[in-house]
C-alpha cells in the first residue's frame, strides 16, 4: 500500500508513492515512452513490448487511461481500430522518464550491461 499521515482530518500521502502507483510496474513507463514518439495502435504497442502478454497490455492501457495519462480513440469501422496517444498529463511525465532513462543508461554502462537499441 502507500504511506499516509492524518493531518487535520485529511490523509497526507507520499508524492513518490503516488507517482509510482500511476507509472510503476514493468510496463507503464515503457508504454508512455513508446507513445512519446506518436500515436500507436494496440498491435504496434504489442510488437514493441514483446515480453508483455495481451492481458497485461490491456490492463496497463486501461490503468493509464483511467489515470488520464493516455487517450484511447476508437474508430467505428470494420475491422475496428483503436489508437492510443499521450494525454497532456502523460506528456508532462516525459522529462521524468527521460531522466530515469539517462540515469539507468549510466548505471548499465558502468556495470557492463548491454543497452537495448530502439
Amino acid at each position: 500500500m502507500y504511506k499516509t499521515r492524518k493531518m487535520g482530518g485529511t490523509a497526507e500521502r507520499c508524492s513518490v508513492d503516488y507517482a509510482f502507483e500511476r507509472i510503476g510496474g514493468k510496463y507503464k513507463a515503457r508504454i508512455l515512452w513508446h507513445l512519446s514518439h506518436g500515436t500507436l495502435r494496440y498491435g504496434e504497442l504489442k510488437r514493441q513490448l514483446q515480453d508483455i502478454t495481451p492481458k497485461m497490455l490491456t490492463q496497463a492501457l486501461r490503468e493509464l487511461e483511467a489515470d488520464h495519462l493516455i487517450k484511447r480513440r476508437v474508430y467505428h469501422e470494420v475491422p475496428p481500430r483503436v489508437e492510443y496517444s499521450l494525454d497532456d498529463t502523460g506528456r508532462e511525465l516525459l522529462p521524468a522518464i527521460e531522466l530515469l532513462s539517462g540515469w539507468a543508461r549510466e548505471q548499465m554502462r558502468s556495470l557492463n550491461i548491454p543497452l537495448m537499441s530502439y
